[in-house]
């Protein structure tokens, strides 16, 4: 044997066998690893579609302030209003707001010893965001002459966001309590929906 054919015979036998890549998909660690990394994935998803990625609680508050700013937006508007039929709708939708959020204050302090003014300073920001925006807008309606068709119109809407939240918040709570006064708001939130989405100056 020479010399080259030796050197050639060496080499060979200490060169590491090429593993395929194919065989490490193949293997029972990545396949246990891959289904275990697609299960987390799909339980975040369906966690972040069932709670909203928010807890209960917050979604609570959440809606006790958005229903505490439309409370003081009626407040702001309602004497304005030429309408007498609509500043009386305008009152009923007052009622049911201010009473949804007393009854949700209340079960907040009680389930979680919610105080007025704890709220989170995200939520905060967020809600009064959306009411500095219909405060904007009411009031350009108000010095422009059209604030009755623009109000019931604003209302219509903010009882179409209030009735998803609270949709939202049933759905995702086990309190036979919260849910009754979710249920109840909602009921009596439809009807007047209907009677702003309806209104019509040429009445």
């Amino acid at each position: 044997m020479d010399g080259q054919t030796y050197l050639s015979q060496i080499s060979g036998e200490v060169r590491p066998e090429k593993k395929n890549v194919s065989n490490i998909f193949k293997s029972k660690f990545f396949i246990v690893g891959a289904i275990g990394v697609v299960g987390l994935i799909l339980i975040m998803i369906l966690g972040m579609f069932v709670g909203g990625g928010t807890s209960i609680e917050d979604q609570a508050v959440t809606l006790k302030v958005r229903l505490d700013n439309t409370a003081e937006m009626i407040s702001e508007y309602q004497p304005s209003i030429k309408s007498s039929e609509l500043r009386s709708v305008s009152a009923s939708f007052g009622g049911i707001v201010a009473n949804t959020s007393k009854e949700l204050g209340d079960y907040l302090t009680e389930a979680y010893g919610y105080k007025e003014g704890s709220e989170k300073a995200n939520i905060k920001e967020d809600e009064d965001l959306h009411k500095d925006g219909l405060n904007e807008e009411l009031f350009k309606a108000k010095i422009t002459g059209v604030l009755d068709r623009i109000y019931a119109h604003k209302m219509a809407y903010e009882i179409s966001l209030i009735v998803s939240i609270e949709n939202k918040l049933a759905n995702a709570t086990n309190s036979e309590t919260l849910k009754n006064l979710l249920t109840t708001s909602d009921k009596s939130l439809r009807v007047i929906y209907d009677k702003f989405d309806n209104y019509s100056e040429a009445k």
